[in-house]
């Protein structure tokens, strides 16, 4: 059987971000350039995968080492006749086994960074396997021709972490990272209103900052954690202590919440605090950054150089203090301009060119 030919493949995990950028391609691009396959990741219960004649659904069908093997041959002849390979996050070991298999490939192949994939050189190895796994896939992510993110710090730690030599392309990735002006009404109540992390991920190290924020527990506040994705056991453990110190001012968010309820919620937030080590919850940074909310994250980090470079005012988490808070209206037009829609397409113009 012939396969058909595509400029571009998208070997993608199905995750949250993912159908959002596929339909946005697929509106503003010819879909007949763009083939995504879907590799790994959540279960279509979770995420639904489009049905269309771009889009092949290999989800989870082939982990493993001995079905990587037949994972590569499925994958090969559609990346013999492509431009440009575009890997949305180089992390599960599926797709690292791929390339592996395949180096021919990397010479046109660019890594969309998510964060989880280029920090892992962090993580603890207990194994002689795992510590093969990460010298294959740390030799592969400094070969790619090209690396996709809009934090210049995130390709510099590639540069430094993984000695990566392709170019850099600035873009905004995703959608959800888009400024969307939204008819939202700030919190209206007596109550402080503080949004603590994004998610139950450990690395939210959610009680670091409710430690930071109980010389306050006698205030009028409120404090929102959202816990419906992520470690379990975390979530309990945050959940536990936050009540202990906090009482009922401590509200977990432990079921998924529909898009405009979770809108409403953030546009009731005064001050958010992410205290993520490494680059994560853009998207919701952003969100409240283009609501003109006082937001807090650490120094030490790339999103923190990539917001004070674009004259994105954020605080220091290290310097919390007091629970002042303002509308911080100059951030809102900075976000406007910088996430737009205009710009995204441009820079995935300059991708595909």
């Amino acid at each position: 059987m012939k396969i058909k030919k595509y400029k571009f493949i998208h070997i993608v995990k199905n995750d949250k971000f993912i159908n959002e950028f596929y339909n946005f391609i697929i509106e503003n691009f010819p879909s007949e350039e763009h083939l995504f396959i879907y590799v790994v990741g959540e279960p279509e219960s979770k995420f639904t995968i489009p049905e269309a004649e771009n889009v092949i659904n290999l989800n989870n069908q082939y982990k493993g080492l001995m079905k990587s093997l037949r994972l590569s041959k499925i994958l090969q002849p559609h990346c013999d006749g492509a431009e440009k390979i575009i890997f949305h996050s180089f992390y599960a070991k599926d797709i690292v086994r791929f390339l592996f298999f395949n180096q021919k490939f990397l010479s046109k192949s660019y890594w969309v960074m998510w964060g989880v994939d280029l920090y892992n050189y962090s993580l603890k190895i207990s194994t002689i396997k795992s510590l093969l796994s990460y010298f294959i896939a740390k030799n592969l992510k400094g070969r790619f021709a090209g690396y996709i993110t809009y934090l210049k710090e995130d390709y510099s730690i590639a540069e430094k972490k993984y000695s990566a030599k392709g170019l850099f392309h600035e873009c905004l990735m995703y959608p959800s990272n888009l400024y969307k002006e939204y008819d939202v009404k700030d919190n209206e109540t007596n109550f402080i209103n503080i949004q603590v992390g994004n998610s139950a991920d450990r690395t939210n190290n959610h009680l670091e900052v409710l430690r930071k924020l109980l010389p306050y527990k006698e205030e009028n506040i409120r404090i929102y954690v959202p816990l419906s994705y992520g470690s379990k056991e975390n979530a309990n453990q945050v959940i536990e202590q936050g009540l202990k110190w906090f009482g009922d001012k401590f509200i977990p968010l432990t079921e998924f919440m529909p898009f405009e309820e979770y809108l409403k919620l953030l546009g009731s937030i005064d001050i958010a605090i992410f205290n993520h080590k490494r680059q994560q919850a853009m998207g919701n940074t952003i969100t409240l950054l283009g609501l003109g909310k006082t937001v807090y994250i650490r120094r030490d980090t790339s999103q923190w150089e990539f917001f004070t470079e674009k004259g994105i005012n954020v605080r220091d988490f290290e310097k919390l203090e007091n629970l002042e808070f303002s509308k911080e209206e100059r951030n809102i037009e900075i976000v406007k301009t910088y996430f737009s829609k205009s710009n995204f397409l441009e820079q995935l113009r300059k991708i595909f060119g």
